[in-house]
């Protein structure tokens, strides 16, 4: 029997007893007991592809089963996991040129990931503490060939490294616009982790209906949950603004607000509408060019104003509540 095929039967028989029990990080701990630790699964991946390497395709298809999984399906969409020539579909993807430096570069970028797992315990940790009976994801590292920055699937959380080598990496310069490689830096990994699993954890429910303030209001709150556990300064240091960015919206958020309110936006259902306040591209109002999302900066300044005035509403309160109308008016917003 091929080597191959003996791997596809070890494959699909690892994802029936991991779909039938999938474990996460034990959350019965004490919070201050908790440590994170992030997979190099980059580092397998790298290692197959370049060297031909049995263990680390071992490893791929056993210990890691399910990040491969993922990978192969739904990240790359390069075909199943338990096809008899899957592993060699992989590594023809990952033996392009440009993919290979990609590789590499990442290998030079991010020699160990020390400084990152220390963050993200400090982050887990305060999570812990706040809703105990949270989930605490596996943390894989990957290469997704610029597929999706960060990737939860379940209990698995995937940091794709590759869309973090830094804004004036020459390879993005060719794919990417300058607004676009400004979230593509190291110390934006830590934030997007914690920013796209809560969105996982609590996402837009389908009962709300979706106009400007839902929108402002939800992502908002998710952002303002992110600085408490990672303990920032401010809101901007979520949303990863310049300094310049950060100056432009203290100055101009009463601006902005009375242009929202004056102009009937807030209560819109008008996707295009809600996309330009809180959408990744960039905007001008008042004839200026605008931050990012200031739409989402925004509704974090509304939250943070309504926790100021509502001290006894927890993090985990807060993530339950979904009558925005209520949270502006208790917020006493008033920039």
């Amino acid at each position: 029997m091929k080597l191959r095929n003996i791997f596809s039967i070890i494959t699909a028989i690892l994802l029936f007893v991991v779909s039938c029990r999938i474990d996460t990080i034990d959350y019965t701990k004490p919070s201050d007991e908790i440590d994170v630790s992030v997979v190099r699964y980059d580092i397998l991946l790298d290692e197959y592809v370049k060297y031909n390497s049995f263990s680390a395709l071992q490893k791929m298809n056993t210990e890691h089963i399910q990040a491969t999984k993922l990978l192969i399906e739904s990240i790359l969409s390069i075909g199943r996991v338990n096809e008899s020539n899957i592993t060699e579909k992989l590594k023809a993807f990952y033996s392009d040129t440009t993919l290979l430096q990609l590789m590499k570069d990442v290998e030079i970028q991010f020699p160990d990931l020390k400084d990152l797992e220390a963050t993200l315990t400090k982050g887990f940790r305060n999570l812990h503490k706040e809703i105990p009976s949270m989930r605490i994801p596996h943390i894989y590292s990957q290469i997704s060939a610029f597929n999706e920055s960060i990737i939860v699937d379940d209990t698995l959380l995937c940091i794709s490294l590759d869309k973090y080598l830094g804004e004036d990496y020459p390879i993005y310069r060719r794919y990417y616009y300058d607004y676009q490689r400004q979230s593509m830096n190291p110390d934006r990994i830590v934030p997007d982790c914690f920013t796209y699993y809560l969105q996982s954890e609590y996402p837009f429910p389908m009962y709300l209906k979706p106009t400007l303030l839902n929108v402002m209001l939800h992502e908002g709150k998710i952002n303002y949950v992110v600085k408490q556990l990672l303990e920032y300064a401010t809101e901007e240091e979520v949303m990863g603004y310049s300094d310049k960015e950060k100056k432009w919206c203290k100055e101009n958020q009463q601006k902005i607000w009375k242009y929202i309110v004056n102009n009937q936006h807030l209560h819109s259902t008008n996707l295009a509408l809600i996309r330009k306040y809180t959408g990744m591209e960039p905007i001008k109002l008042f004839r200026e060019d605008v931050p990012l999302q200031v739409g989402i900066w925004l509704g974090s300044n509304i939250i943070s104003s309504y926790m100021k005035q509502n001290k006894q509403v927890t993090l985990l309160d807060l993530l339950h509540i979904t009558d925005y109308q209520r949270i502006l008016e208790s917020s006493q917003y008033n920039p």
